[in-house]
């Protein structure tokens, strides 16, 4: 994975995507059902109508370390969203993600997860980044099973990777 920086929101590239912040226009672009050319033909999906209805009631999503647009880097289109469900609360923060249909099967996202899960435990006090996952959702159990986790409840909350807060990012298995 690599970043740069953009406007001083830092995107995140990895192999075959790039995740980076959504603006304001893109948000107001969805709510209000204007098509993008630069947009796969499914995208968005519902998850990423709800996210982009909360960026006014949470602004700090729209932050370095909130929501991001993952775009293949191939066909440059926008194929899903991920986000921090910012700010942490006592060290640990939420993500969530979400790729169009169309794009299922690829292993898109545990590419994009392990990438910003890598990215938010370098922000300062954050030493647990978790998933929530639903059994009854195979798609998402299988996710965090490719990076190196197991569901073991009904509704799974699962640590994605720990570090010291002096210390550097290290995964922790499950």
């Amino acid at each position: 994975m690599t970043s740069s920086t953009s406007s001083a929101h830092i995107q995140l590239t990895t192999d075959r995507l790039v995740l980076r912040p959504w603006t304001m226009a893109e948000a107001t672009a969805v709510l209000d059902e204007t098509r993008s050319a630069h947009w796969a033909d499914d995208f968005p999906a519902e998850g990423d109508r709800v996210i982009a209805g909360l960026f006014g009631q949470f602004p700090d999503w729209l932050g370095e370390y909130g929501h991001r647009l993952v775009i293949e880097r191939d066909s440059r289109l926008v194929v899903g969203s991920i986000g921090l469900f910012w700010p942490p609360s006592e060290g640990t923060l939420e993500i969530g993600y979400g790729i169009v249909a169309s794009r299922r099967g690829r292993g898109y996202p545990p590419e994009a997860t392990g990438a910003l899960a890598e990215f938010s435990l370098t922000a300062p006090g954050v030493h647990t980044v978790f998933a929530k996952v639903e059994l009854s959702n195979p798609a998402s159990v299988r996710v965090l099973e490719k990076r190196d986790h197991e569901a073991g409840s009904p509704r799974a909350m699962i640590p994605w990777g720990q570090r010291d807060i002096a210390g550097p990012a290290s995964p922790q298995r499950k």
